[in-house]
């Protein structure tokens, strides 16, 4: 089984872009879903893309900063915690990191004129609030030490980003969209889980309050796999109750990349290289499984007869 890759300390790292699935993924449910109702309009949807995965980069970011400044990420924890180890090298400054981050936030509520301006002021309460979700991870109300990540990740990236998406060209709030975004919903608090039981043991020294910590190790470990592992029954549930097309059956395909991962959750207690893949075999689920329910979605709803 393959290992994590040695970190490169820099802006590209400080980004992270292979953790654009949690922008991306949601935003294509929800764009799946505008495209079979007649609603496309491809320069928004793009818009949109765009201002996901700048709010992404900016919860990254800004992660990296809030946790520099609290004194989470140390040289202490360089080896075994920090996957953004910027600031703590001295490879980044701090203001530039902040700076950066904002900046982020900012195009992202230029944008929102944008939207304003096509679909109405109804499109503000979905801005408003993944604006204050990328920014106040571990700045200002530092949520994530309140032990509410995992809760913020489910709702506002894994069912706020579909369900606005499918808005902003719409006009409407649809269930469809609601009840697609459930799977990926869990898989995408799952990511954010994982990485919080990679770091279970440092968190808990510098006194981090996640959701995880608050359980056992053992516990933490245990919420990875479930939330990693609910999204199959949710899937079929919403299936055999026609609420979508039998086409996105295609992401139990997926059920290789979990059986990976739950045999390496197993063994995550007793082997590190094992607890570090937490994280990324989450990424590669959470990718795999969005597209084919995607792609699903769009076969059973235009290309196979006695579809929903």
């Amino acid at each position: 089984m393959e290992d994590v890759k040695p970190v490169r300390s820099g802006w590209y790292n400080a980004f992270r872009p292979w953790s654009l699935h949690g922008a991306v993924v949601p935003v294509l449910i929800g764009g799946a879903a505008a495209y079979h109702y007649g609603h496309m309009n491809w320069g928004i949807f793009l818009m949109v893309m765009v201002c996901a995965c700048l709010l992404q980069s900016a919860a990254n970011l800004l992660n990296t900063y809030g946790d520099y400044v609290k004194g989470t990420d140390t040289p202490d924890t360089l080896k075994s915690r920090s996957r953004s180890p910027e600031l703590v090298t001295g490879t980044l400054r701090p203001r530039s990191v902040l700076a950066v981050g904002l900046a982020c936030l900012g195009v992202t509520a230029l944008c929102g004129i944008v939207f304003i301006w096509y679909i109405g002021w109804g499109i503000l309460v979905f801005g408003a609030f993944g604006i204050a979700s990328a920014g106040l991870y571990t700045v200002g109300i530092s949520y994530k030490y309140h032990a509410m990540g995992l809760v913020s990740v489910f709702f506002m990236m894994g069912v706020l980003i579909p369900l606005g998406t499918y808005y902003v060209m719409s006009v409407e709030i649809s269930r469809e969209v609601l009840l697609m975004s459930l799977p990926n919903a869990f898989l995408i608090t799952a990511v954010l889980s994982g990485n919080e039981t990679r770091d279970y043991d440092e968190d808990k020294r510098a006194g981090v309050r996640t959701l995880s910590s608050l359980l056992s190790y053992k516990g933490s470990l245990r919420l990875y796999l479930l939330l990693n592992g609910i999204a199959f029954p949710i899937l079929l549930a919403l299936i055999l109750l026609q609420a979508l097309p039998w086409a996105c059956g295609l992401a139990f395909l997926t059920l290789a990349d979990m059986y990976l991962l739950f045999r390496n959750g197993k063994g995550a207690p007793a082997d590190e290289r094992k607890s570090r893949l937490l994280v990324p075999m989450s990424f590669r689920l959470n990718w795999h499984f969005g597209l084919l329910i995607t792609a699903g979605y769009l076969i059973g709803q235009h290309l196979l007869t006695g579809a929903v």
